[in-house]
């Protein structure tokens, strides 16, 4: 109780200003008192996306793996367009919620102050494994040094998931996706058919002049200055918005 206390105050320090979903994992060096503490984390997820979960406020990216993004679309076998993105976090959700709780190894702080993990689910189920062995993420070799080629190669296979169809690599969508404004996006399991609206980089300043957690995110990951967003006068951080 005491380590999973001091991992909680080590995440409250160094919760983001916003979360980032860009993904270009380089590294940042916290203190070392913290790498020292954070040596797990445990209990129940939710899902941020396909590789992204929040356990007691913390946000943690999966090791060595790479989903697709929530705004973004695959082909299936037939050629018709489905948000990819959308089924891996909801094929994600409904394998943790099957054994609870989940358990998360420290690996190193991401430059977002995320918490990059290996976890597992509480019988003993690897999560990023099992993500791509059923075609719901990619091994990303950059960081996994292939650690989950064996699991893509038999979905690869077997054609489940995004392997049914033609799809392009998350790393790949972001780096052609980087100069556009996305659409909002719905949140997890709620996929209707609304006009899509853009964001912009219109100058900001406070928190409330924000939308939604996700065009926080994205202002926060796009737009010149955006390394900063402002608490609102009466205090309310932009975590918040998330």
């Amino acid at each position: 109780m005491l380590g999973l206390l001091a991992v909680a105050a080590v995440a409250a320090f160094l919760a983001p200003t916003g979360a980032h979903r860009s993904d270009d994992a380089s590294v940042v060096s916290p203190p070392k008192a913290a790498l020292a503490e954070a040596a797990s984390l445990t209990g129940v997820a939710s899902v941020i996306d396909g590789d992204t979960i929040e356990i007691h406020g913390q946000r943690i990216r999966f090791n060595g793996i790479d989903a697709p993004e929530s705004r973004q679309l695959c082909e299936n076998a037939s050629g018709a367009d489905y948000p990819c993105g959308r089924r891996s976090a909801q094929a994600l959700d409904a394998f943790m919620a099957a054994s609870r709780p989940i358990d998360c190894t420290f690996v190193t702080w991401d430059r977002y102050h995320r918490f990059v993990g290996d976890c597992r689910r509480a019988d003993g189920t690897g999560v990023a494994g099992w993500m791509v062995e059923h075609g719901q993420a990619l091994d990303w070799p950059r960081y996994s040094h292939g650690a989950y080629a064996g699991q893509q190669a038999q979905a690869k296979a077997a054609k489940v998931g995004l392997w049914a169809g033609t799809f392009q690599a998350p790393w790949e969508w972001r780096a052609a996706h980087a100069d556009k404004s996305p659409a909002i996006s719905q949140p997890l399991g709620i996929i209707n058919n609304q006009v899509a609206q853009s964001y912009s980089c219109q100058p900001r300043r406070t928190c409330r002049q924000i939308s939604s957690c996700d065009e926080a995110n994205w202002y926060l990951a796009n737009c010149p200055g955006g390394g900063k967003l402002d608490r609102d006068k009466d205090g309310i951080p932009c975590e918040s918005l998330c």
